[in-house]
């Protein structure tokens, strides 16, 4: 009786040992074809885009900013060319495209699109099928046609880089100690833009910089200093209360988050 238990058990231990395996291996072989996917919208994407440098003119604006010695590399951050990007085509594949991103010394460089939740798009792609690598989306909250105090962009952080996976990279000193990285270029229907990186960490997953509406002044100071000095790096820079925040937001494992801040510096209007 006892050995005949036994073999019972063991049986149990087999099976469930076999099934877990076949379902480890479903899931690597859909990671790679949702993978394979994306890969494939992204090319095609790249393909139909339109996007071109842009030099400076009667519709840019600087960000006035408090005073900044005139060794920081901001002074050369602000000569840097905006990009303009024409969003028809990407409209037509999906009408919420509400954007394009690239950040410096990353593979971020792709449309931004929104939804009325901050879930749909954890597992959709650009085009709106299913896909569990998801796309890069903005918070519902916010509103593209003119930014709030704290703009919010998400996606998921792959493994294999694509979409905010080499986000992961930026708490690297190999990423810090090149300054030219430190830069975001945003291009919407409205405006193009130019953002300064001021933080950048590592954070057990938390939503407190997730605000994206302050009722004073102080309030916003006081969160945008908060970030400033939680960052794994000193940028050396400052809030006012006139700035605008863009914060980038993934996953760096289950447990934690990777953030980047960075302030609004230059603007131009697309009127």
């Amino acid at each position: 009786m006892k050995l005949r238990k036994v073999n019972i058990f063991i049986t149990v231990i087999a099976l469930v040992s076999i099934i877990g395996l076949i379902f480890s291996v479903y899931k690597i072989v859909e990671w790679k074809v949702y993978s394979n996917k994306t890969n494939k919208q992204i090319y095609n994407i790249s393909d139909i885009s339109n996007i071109k440098e842009i030099k400076d003119d009667k519709n840019t604006e600087i960000i006035k900013q408090d005073e900044i010695e005139k060794t920081n590399p901001y002074w050369d951050y602000i000569k840097i060319p905006l990009i303009d990007v024409d969003f028809n085509e990407l409209k037509n594949i999906n009408t919420s495209t509400v954007g394009w991103v690239q950040v410096g010394g990353t593979n971020i460089n792709y449309p931004i699109v929104q939804s009325d939740d901050n879930s749909y798009y954890l597992n959709h792609s650009f085009d709106k099928s299913y896909n569990t690598a998801g796309w890069v989306f903005m918070d519902y909250r916010n509103k593209v046609e003119e930014f709030d105090k704290n703009t919010i962009i998400y996606a998921h952080g792959r493994h294999d880089e694509i979409m905010f996976g080499s986000l992961k990279n930026i708490i690297k000193n190999d990423w810090y100690s090149n300054s030219n990285n430190y830069i975001i270029k945003f291009s919407t229907e409205y405006e193009n833009t130019l953002w300064q990186v001021i933080s950048i960490y590592r954070i057990e997953t938390t939503s407190d910089y997730l605000n994206t509406k302050f009722i004073t002044n102080e309030e916003f100071i006081n969160f945008a200093n908060t970030l400033i000095n939680r960052s794994a790096f000193d940028f050396n820079t400052s809030i006012n209360s006139n700035d605008k925040i863009l914060t980038l937001s993934t996953c760096y494992n289950d447990k934690e988050k990777v953030v980047m801040h960075a302030k609004l510096i230059k603007r131009a209007s697309k009127n």
